[in-house]
């Protein structure tokens, strides 16, 4: 999936290994090596196919790779060849988890990323006719561009339990659910603005979409953003109190799984070459700056 050794380098600065472990600090070795190579397919499938110049504008180059990938998660391979490098990755993948994964868990997982992998087909269409979707269908679809229900659906297979399908459909988690949802793919909206500017014009980036279709300069757009995630974070807390009154410990564990999300994604991305060196060299990040006068001090 990885082309040269170019880009094979920038995947080991970007360490994508120490955004598992802060998303799922509590798995051991193994089970993180899994974690951390069907996240490094995603990272891989974003950059090859939604981020490729061929690719990405190209709608039909994306819908001509769906029937390996769906034969996959379907099970509906024979096993042979497969002409698409990640639909044979996402089959090696697939059977790794299988192992771990009673069979409801695997089909959440699989369901999950069919969604995934179909919504960049609509991303690609915005590309090619140069649309820019409205706040409205754009918030809606990133739930789906974002990966973050794949990798959810992982939660309790990595953590050696399962949620029933009545706790896995409560309202409660559900809405839990997409409210981490947000709060992850925002967040990284915010940190990687700068990057997507330079690519594709920030198309598909909440930013842009808030500056497009409301008016706003730049920073009416980040602040409107980091309201939005404040009021998430406030719907999480109280979501929270109320599970605490009726969940299992498996749905508390699963609760935890996702706030681990959350704030492990922000750590990583404070510290992530992929977003930060995108911005302009004066642009003020708390985590960086308070870990130089920590350092300072020890000096």
């Amino acid at each position: 999936m990885i082309e040269d050794a170019r880009q094979l380098d920038v995947y080991r600065q970007a360490k994508f290994g120490w955004l598992t472990a802060r998303a799922y600090p509590r798995v051991d070795r193994d089970m993180l090596r899994l974690l951390m190579d069907w996240c490094v397919w995603l990272f891989a499938f974003d950059d090859g196919f939604c981020e490729s110049e061929l690719l990405s504008r190209r709608t039909a180059l994306i819908a001509q790779a769906l029937p390996d990938m769906f034969r996959v998660l379907h099970d509906l391979d024979s096993g042979g060849e497969l002409t698409n490098v990640f639909a044979r990755t996402l089959r090696e993948l697939k059977e790794r988890i299988a192992v771990h994964a009673e069979p409801d868990q695997l089909d959440r997982w699989s369901t999950a990323t069919k969604e995934y992998i179909f919504a960049q087909v609509w991303e690609a269409a915005n590309r090619e006719t140069q649309a820019v979707p409205t706040p409205e269908d754009y918030i809606f679809m990133r739930r789906r561009t974002g990966a973050m229900y794949p990798v959810y659906a992982l939660i309790d297979i990595a953590g050696g339990y399962r949620l029933t399908p009545e706790e896995w459909h409560h309202p409660d988690i559900r809405e839990l659910t997409e409210h981490a949802n947000d709060l992850v793919v925002w967040d990284n909206d915010l940190f990687s603005y700068a990057k997507e500017r330079e690519h594709d014009r920030a198309r598909h980036n909440l930013v842009n979409v808030l500056i497009t279709h409301r008016g706003y300069a730049l920073q009416e757009a980040l602040d409107e953003v980091a309201g939005m995630h404040d009021r998430a974070v406030e719907r999480m807390v109280e979501l929270r109190a109320s599970v605490e009154k009726w969940g299992s410990q498996g749905v508390l564990d699963y609760t935890l799984g996702l706030e681990h999300w959350v704030r492990g994604h922000i750590e990583y991305s404070l510290n992530s070459a992929r977003y930060i060196h995108a911005w302009p060299s004066n642009t003020y990040w708390p985590a960086m700056a308070d870990r130089g006068r920590v350092e300072a001090d020890r000096a």
